[in-house]
């Protein structure tokens, strides 16, 4: 479903071109849980932005079902569905259940299927006692439940997490891995990275690391644990960017 084919970023600061991701290539297939793992300033939201079509490759090319993504950018964008870390992209004036209705619209999505899809998702995610009222008074677990939600609306078929539950409290961060589970049994591809390694050993069928923009390791987490000889991912990820390979 998603290829990734010999994928570089380069950025221009000051006379100096910094390269971000440097000739990365990989395939996720339809309806994988996929944890992409790296130390700040790996590459991972760059890569994540650039498969989701908020940022262009410097070179290489990115394909979802088959068509390259920068051919046919709004059709691809319908089937995805992105958060980015702390960037919820509410506006704090307007009630969640208006936030939600506003980003529906923009996928063109008409106002009864908006109505029923936040009525869902207000079950869903809990959210019936306060949808109506303003984002700007949510607290930070609120405001990421209305987040996911607005990620959700427009049911795509591609995910993408960065760092989804870093700052949220204990149950907050056990409803999104629980909404991971329903989501892969929905057949929903996922894409998340984390810092977290017990999250993504839970989570995840298959790894992405990178490692200073280049690809150490992509493939089963269990096939990782046996070239290893190690179930402690935490110490496999160390060891792989000290290796580099």
């Amino acid at each position: 479903m998603i290829e990734v084919n010999n994928v570089s970023k380069q950025f221009k600061e000051k006379k100096k071109t910094i390269a971000a991701v440097k000739d990365v290539s990989f395939s996720i297939s339809k309806g994988e849980i996929v944890g992409l793992l790296g130390e700040n300033g790996a590459g991972k939201t760059t890569l994540l932005r650039m498969i989701s079509t908020i940022m262009e490759p410097t070179n290489g090319s990115i394909k979802i079902n088959g068509i390259d993504i920068s051919k046919k950018t709004m059709g691809i964008k319908q089937k995805i569905g992105v958060l980015f870390g702390s960037e919820t992209g509410l506006y704090d004036r307007l009630s969640a259940r208006e936030n939600l209705a506003y980003f529906s619209s923009l996928y063109g999505i008409s106002k009864h299927e908006t109505n029923v899809r936040i009525d869902q998702l207000a079950v869903r995610f809990g959210m019936k006692d306060y949808i109506d009222r303003r984002v700007g008074g949510y607290s930070k677990g609120m405001r990421q439940k209305v987040a996911i939600a607005r990620t959700l609306i427009h049911d795509p078929d591609i995910i993408l997490f960065d760092e989804p539950t870093t700052g949220l409290d204990i149950s907050s961060a056990n409803m999104f891995r629980e909404l991971v589970h329903q989501l892969r049994k929905e057949g929903k591809t996922i894409v998340f990275s984390s810092h977290i390694m017990e999250e993504v050993k839970l989570l995840c069928q298959s790894i992405i690391m990178i490692h200073k923009g280049e690809l150490v390791y992509q493939g089963d987490i269990d096939e990782l644990y046996k070239q290893e000889e190690s179930e402690d991912l935490n110490y496999i990820f160390m060891s792989r960017l000290v290796r580099g390979a």
